[in-house]
């Protein structure tokens, strides 16, 4: 396939808001793929590279290249090229670097340039892989939607999903099956904006602990364990202390969803940055273990072989009944009889606090999950899962059923600078540099956001900075320090990279505040002041 007809299917999704648009062009590109360009086209129109990062940067794409007057680039093509510079080390490695990503723009035409530039740097993000990609597919290969939504669950992906139906039609689809061993991707939750919200949607439910660790899903099949990451990363030889905790259960088959956190000597969970150091960890494992030791918390089963004896009782008060003569695949089980068998698998020290909640209109009930929610946050986590009782497992999708509910944190702080976008935000000022004020009258930079920008935003922000700007390098635009942007934020964490020690964790816009001045924002003081567990631990200033 020729990477203009790539590059041209991108920019036509992005451009159009009907859905029926989006899948009609998805499936004729899917029509017109091999089996064997699909693990390249479809993280491409994610604006993904299946090389992970290249070390493509502003200085290696500074300079314009003449763009080729016809197309004749093909995704393989693309792909063996950046490939190359993937693969570039040692001495000289910059020039070199510079040397294959000018070769490259060079066999590309102007559109194939603009596309290639920003699927190195990022700046691709349509979604085009969500649940319209899947309608597309299935529209190309005759195949039943839900059937190819379900493999793509069982797969992990929609690649092999892709490849499989496009090289033997339909009937492939009964080869993706849920097995120990093989992950698949987990069920994730959408936000509600405060506990009474999620009642109001989900009626009879349950509200359990929302942890700030890593999302992993163990799969045991008698001694052999693997661990795997919310990316279906292989983790296993970093965690031993998640193998020897499941070894200890009864059963010997299964598969579990949960978290690994790490507590310090008062039982409160450590900073996130702390457990994601260690899991990221792979020298010295051992040692990285005894010095932060992680527990599992699992909160869902999605394999288990069926009970052969009567199901436990269930302290917490959940209305959970047994589990029936379900076979171990469970994931279409509503979640109330998931619980059941968790509850029979996992020991209750391993399990997720939860409070059920079994009429959401009850005022005395409303007043308790409230209470739950606030005792969650005294213990140092970081909300709450409201979950439908009767839901499904919906593996890969981010399902209505399942609400997280974290308290909302929100900063007035200074752009500082912003970036020239690409794709569909070409030719507007995208990413956000944002800073609060030190004691001196000078900023600090605290992150960079291009999250919450709609269409509409983005047009006036770039109009206004451009009035602001002070240089401009043709990818970044430094202004003047005057506009003030409301910034919702999850938290913050520590960061060498950023001088006042600390950055912003998933950064939001909200609006622009032109009601109040630059000395009316928060302050680096004021910030850290809002995080005093960070202060506790020391940051740089």
């Amino acid at each position: 396939m020729l990477f203009a007809r790539l590059a041209q299917v991108s920019q036509d999704v992005a451009a159009t808001s009907a859905r029926t648009r989006k899948i009609a062009l998805l499936a004729e590109l899917f029509r017109d793929a091999s089996p064997d360009d699909v693990p390249l086209v479809i993280p491409y129109l994610a604006g993904h590279l299946p090389q992970g990062r290249l070390g493509i940067g502003w200085r290696v794409l500074g300079e314009p290249v003449a763009p080729a007057e016809r197309p004749r680039l093909t995704v393989r093509d693309v792909d063996a090229a950046l490939s190359a510079v993937g693969e570039v080390s040692g001495t000289g490695s910059q020039a070199e670097r510079k040397r294959l990503v000018a070769e490259l723009l060079g066999a590309a035409t102007a559109d194939e340039q603009r596309y290639l530039v920003g699927l190195v740097t990022g700046e691709v993000r349509q979604g085009a892989l969500d649940a319209v990609a899947i309608e597309g597919l299935a529209r190309a290969t005759d195949a039943p939607p839900a059937a190819v939504r379900r493999a793509v669950m069982l797969a992990g992906g929609l690649q092999p999903v892709a490849r499989a139906l496009l090289a033997d039609g339909p009937g492939a689809l009964d080869a993706f099956r849920l097995t120990v061993g093989h992950p698949v991707l987990p069920m994730l939750a959408h936000s509600a904006p405060a506990v009474g919200d999620a009642l109001d949607k989900l009626g009879t439910c349950v509200v359990e602990e929302k942890l700030d660790g890593i999302r992993v899903q163990v799969h045991r099949d008698g001694d052999d364990v693997h661990v795997y990451t919310r990316t279906l990363d292989d983790i296993t030889e970093r965690l031993p202390e998640v193998t020897a905790a499941v070894r200890e259960f009864a059963d010997e088959r299964f598969i579990l969803d949960g978290e690994v956190i790490a507590l310090d000597d008062a039982g409160r969970p450590r900073a996130f940055q702390e457990v994601a150091g260690r899991v990221g960890s792979r020298v010295d494992v051992a040692r990285a273990a005894a010095a932060l030791p992680l527990s599992p918390v699992f909160f869902d089963v999605l394999y288990a072989d069926p009970p052969t004896g009567p199901e436990p009782a269930t302290p917490d008060g959940a209305a959970d009944g047994p589990a029936g003569s379900q076979g171990p695949d469970l994931l279409d089980l509503p979640f109330t009889e998931r619980h059941a068998r968790l509850a029979r698998l996992v020991p209750e020290p391993l399990r997720v606090r939860r409070y059920v909640v079994e009429d959401g209109s009850d005022a005395r009930q409303r007043a308790a999950a409230e209470r739950f929610f606030a005792d969650t946050l005294a213990r140092g986590h970081e909300g709450v899962v409201v979950k439908e009782v009767t839901a499904p497992y919906s593996a890969g999708r981010r399902g209505a059923s399942w609400l997280k509910v974290k308290p909302v944190h929100t900063l007035d702080l200074v752009v500082l600078a912003a970036e020239w976008g690409h794709g569909r935000r070409t030719g507007k000022l995208s990413n956000l540099h944002l800073g609060a004020r030190r004691d001196d009258g000078s900023y600090a930079m605290l992150g960079k956001t291009f999250k919450g920008l709609t269409d509409v935003l983005l047009a006036w922000q770039t109009e206004r900075l451009r009035e602001l700007a002070v240089e401009d390098d043709g990818h970044v635009v430094t202004v003047r320090p005057e506009l003030v942007v409301e910034i919702a934020y999850d938290g913050l964490q520590r960061s060498t990279r950023y001088p006042a020690g600390v950055t912003l964790r998933f950064a939001r816009v909200l609006r622009y505040r032109e009601d109040k001045t630059a000395e009316q924002a928060d302050t680096v003081d004021s910030v850290l002041a809002a995080h005093p567990h960070l202060l506790a631990e020391g940051t740089g200033t």
